[in-house]
């Protein structure tokens, strides 16, 4: 069996790609237990400013091998500890989908903050034909996302999305033609790099508790006091001023 994803890291960026082309990319057990320690290490090195989240070959991801699922016990399902992990991230991510996403695949891109896509895919998730039923932080996530029309489409009609309609319902940020994906990707997440990384996980907190609704408002309004007193800001009104990019140090 090949491995299953590759690490870089290059310019306050770290890049985890799935290389697995042969099997649309579907991670076993043990896959999703290395790509979950994968994440935590990334959450904890304050070098990272942003994650791009990508893949070789036809598919990004087509979720888990089934032959790795058979007798495993779904009340404690890796793959939604691995996408719980990805969406709480301090720092912002990018998904860059260079092909169709499927089944748990989906849910991965869906816990990204941002999804970059490329005419020609296509996303279904099968479940309901498989006669299984998907992780509930997986369902909660895509109603957060897409909302619950578009979701009960995906999940109790089985409908398949093609490139446009994901783009309409929210589920892809951009769409792009293929042969524009990697440049495309490589600016966002070199935009993002460039921000001031604390006001971006500060705000990424923020956001993400306002959407499950459970917002802790005096903390909020802490972070959004004490950034008035960093470098950063001493940085960016000084960019401001000279009209050249800011230069932050995330202090």
């Amino acid at each position: 069996m090949s491995q299953a994803f590759i690490q870089e890291f290059r310019d306050f960026r770290a890049t985890i790609t799935f290389t697995r082309p042969e099997k649309h990319n579907a991670l076993e057990i043990a896959d999703l237990e290395a790509l979950d320690t994968a994440l935590l290490n990334l959450a904890a090195d304050p070098a990272i400013r942003v994650l791009v989240l990508q893949a070789t070959g036809k598919s990004f991801c087509a979720g888990v091998d089934f032959v790795s699922v058979a007798n495993h016990d779904w009340r404690d399902s890796p793959l939604e500890r691995v996408a719980d992990r990805l969406e709480a991230l301090p720092f912002p991510t990018l998904c860059a989908l260079q092909g169709g996403v499927y089944g748990g695949g989906t849910d991965l891109a869906l816990a990204c903050d941002f999804r970059l896509g490329v005419h020609g895919m296509k996303t279904f998730i099968p479940p309901a034909k498989l006669g299984i039923q998907y992780h509930v932080h997986g369902l909660k996530r895509a109603v957060t996302r897409l909302g619950l029309g578009p979701a009960k489409r995906l999940f109790l009609a089985a409908e398949t999305f093609d490139a446009e309609e994901m783009l309409r319902c929210g589920f892809l940020d951009w769409l792009v033609p293929a042969e524009e994906l990697p440049a495309r990707a490589d600016g966002i997440a070199a935009s993002l790099a460039g921000l001031a990384p604390l006001s971006l996980r500060g705000m990424k907190q923020t956001l993400n508790q306002i959407a499950e609704g459970l917002l802790d408002e005096r903390a909020a309004r802490d972070r959004f006091a004490t950034s008035f007193h960093g470098e950063d800001f001493q940085e960016g009104r000084r960019a401001m001023t000279e009209k050249r990019p800011p230069v932050f140090a995330g202090r």
